[in-house]
């Protein structure tokens, strides 16, 4: 049959519209698990509104001086005019204060409930970046190498997730005090910035050993692949099988723990300052203000109330999201 020929023409132009689902489904086919993982996060209308919450709070965290100038009040200061003798705010929410003033104190809620946002997404991310890079070295160089080098961080490991998380929390805050000079010779801010560091590196302490576990079995399986043994017979440096071969093969599960640890280290920090061994004064903190608030419940329940809600927003939409992550890395997952 010729180029030219009636049949021959209809062939040509049906063949570019005929390919078309062809070629849509060789390019979906191609794409990598992490770039299938962010499409289907995209779709996901559950993951796109519980990010948009989280970034809420991260821009009121990042913009609460802004915010406090806006409205016109101060983090720190004392209003005692504003209570009465019994330490009873004498008015609610105002122009002047948009969630109304400390009981005791009048100061200023929303100061303290912006600004109470920063220590509990900083203290988050922070353990969450510390606990995710150590404990996926830890679980690589384990998986790896194996031998005594496995046997010594597994007895880590098992070392760190024994150990009881709250009385060691407990006991770090005055052992670091008494190492600055003791808890009586330091200042206010000093106190307040030693429990904050203290309170980061528990929870980075505690966090790392689960992720190193769980990266540890999977290059325990990853390692007697083709394209590892490949790679090592070439002659190729340790270093880069790690960084080039197994680690792009563990994108799901460090993403998954991290989105997984942020909402459980936001909760931490609220108990712990709720318990008395996390933030103090000056510093504000969610935790803090829901003990002090517990006292002033009755007569001013939105005192109690403004620190709740956040942390409850904050900790579900962290929670949610970590479960979109999950199943948008799962490849057996279809939502």
């Amino acid at each position: 049959m010729s180029i030219g020929s009636p049949d021959s023409t209809v062939g040509v132009e049906d063949h570019p519209a005929s390919a078309e689902p062809a070629r849509a489904a060789s390019v979906a086919h191609g794409k990598s698990p992490t770039r299938v993982a962010l499409d289907r996060l995209r779709k996901d209308k559950v993951a796109v509104a519980c990010a948009c919450v989280v970034l809420f709070f991260i821009l009121i965290a990042v913009f609460a001086p802004l915010l406090t100038k806006l409205e016109g009040a101060d983090i720190g200061t004392f209003n005692p005019a504003l209570v009465d003798e019994y330490g009873f705010p004498l008015s609610g929410p105002t122009a002047e204060h948009w969630f109304g003033v400390e009981p005791k104190t009048g100061r200023d809620n929303f100061a303290r409930w912006v600004f109470g946002a920063q220590p509990s997404l900083i203290v988050a991310f922070v353990a969450t970046l510390f606990g995710t890079v150590v404990g996926v070295l830890m679980g690589l160089l384990a998986g790896f190498l194996g031998g005594w080098v496995d046997r010594v961080i597994s007895w880590v490991i098992d070392f760190v997730l024994s150990l009881p998380y709250l009385l060691f929390a407990i006991a770090m805050v005055p052992i670091v005090e008494s190492l600055r000079g003791g808890s009586f010779t330091l200042t206010p801010d000093e106190q307040a910035s030693t429990r904050f560091y203290v309170l980061i590196f528990v929870l980075s302490f505690f966090g790392w050993a689960g992720l190193a576990r769980i990266i540890r079995a999977e290059v325990l399986s990853l390692r007697e692949r083709e394209f590892v043994l490949a790679a090592r017979a070439i002659g190729v440096p340790t270093r880069q099988v790690l960084s080039k071969e197994l680690l792009p093969n563990l994108v799901a599960p460090i993403v998954i723990s991290a989105s997984l640890s942020l909402p459980a280290y936001v909760t931490a920090e609220a108990g712990l300052s709720f318990l008395g061994v996390g933030l103090i004064e000056p510093k504000p903190s969610w935790g803090q203000t829901i003990a002090s608030a517990t006292n002033w419940f009755k007569a001013d329940p939105l005192y109690l109330w403004l620190p709740v809600l956040g942390i409850t927003a904050l900790v579900l939409a962290l929670a949610l999201l970590g479960d979109s992550v999950r199943d948008a890395f799962d490849p057996k997952t279809r939502r």
